[in-house]
């Protein structure tokens, strides 16, 4: 099941895309609305099937059209990893860890599909991160590796924007990465069901103005998601609705020679093979 969360003359909606790859979608106010994803993947493992019926009794809509929102955007934690992907450690002259690199977003750093990231008026080292996001369905704590994908609920698309002279002004990244409205997330979810077991072996790729910056394997991941389910549920309880961002691969703009960063103008494209397409244009932050 793929689903978009939108808002629609300010009113918040929910979408499924049907048969044919058309969506069809209901309001909140209409009888059958069955919530939002938020509200939904709290209600247990047959909720996302239950609310797919229901939008399936929906008018068609054309998403060409709307605003999209995040698809969550009450995660009591955004977990996000660093160094993930071997070649990117090593393109940051960093050695491969052997333990996550975690460090926390928040809600108000994000934006969805469609909207601008915001260039900080304070910064010219704005850099683009393409990543995978596995989304907790079942909650728990102390996870075996074993049953964690079972705690998965689906995937969506994240670009972890990245202020990076203030991220690399401290060792720890939280302040560089949580600037508003610089970092995007979505646009649409897709449920594990719909994909690879762990969504291994899908393609991502970042575009810069139509140019490829990153292009990668998620089979390429040091930490895959069953593992980083297990080791992040070892120190925290995970909750239904909470994000872990998977990390980047190599190609971000900082490790490169002249360095490459995001600025106002620019349009930067994020794809994962078979959830979407995350595509944001780039301003200036407002004086």
């Amino acid at each position: 099941m793929r689903f978009m969360m939108y808002r629609d003359e300010q009113t918040t909606g929910l979408a499924v895309q049907v048969d044919g790859g058309a969506f069809r979608s209901l309001s909140a106010g209409d009888a059958k609305f069955p919530g939002t994803l938020d509200e939904i993947v709290r209600r247990g493992p047959t909720a996302f099937r239950d609310a797919s019926l229901a939008l399936a009794t929906g008018k068609l809509i054309d998403s060409s059209q709307l605003e999209f929102l995040p698809p969550f955007s009450r995660a009591s934690k955004i977990i996000c990893v660093g160094l993930n992907y071997a070649d990117h450690s090593a393109e940051s002259g960093m050695k491969t860890p052997d333990y996550p690199t975690v460090f926390a977003r928040f809600n108000s750093s994000l934006v969805a599909h469609g909207q601008p990231l915001i260039c900080p008026k304070v910064s010219t080292a704005f850099d683009y991160e393409g990543e995978m996001v596995a989304v907790i369905g079942q909650g728990g704590r102390n996870i075996p590796e074993e049953d964690a994908l079972d705690h998965v609920a689906g995937y969506s698309v994240f670009n972890d924007g990245s202020v990076r002279d203030y991220q690399l002004r401290t060792p720890q990244w939280t302040i560089g990465k949580n600037f508003d409205g610089t970092g995007a997330f979505g646009p649409y979810f897709v449920t594990e069901d719909e994909l690879p077991r762990g969504a291994k072996g899908l393609r991502l790729e970042t575009r810069l103005n139509g140019h490829t910056m990153q292009n990668a394997s998620t089979s390429d991941l040091i930490f895959d998601v069953a593992r980083l389910v297990s080791l992040v549920s070892v120190s925290m309880t995970l909750e239904p609705g909470d994000l872990i961002v998977t990390g980047t691969p190599a190609g971000v703009g900082n490790a490169r020679k002249p360095p490459v960063f995001m600025k106002p103008g620019d349009v930067c494209e994020i794809e994962i093979e078979k959830i979407g397409v995350l595509k944001n244009p780039v301003i200036a932050q407002p004086q």
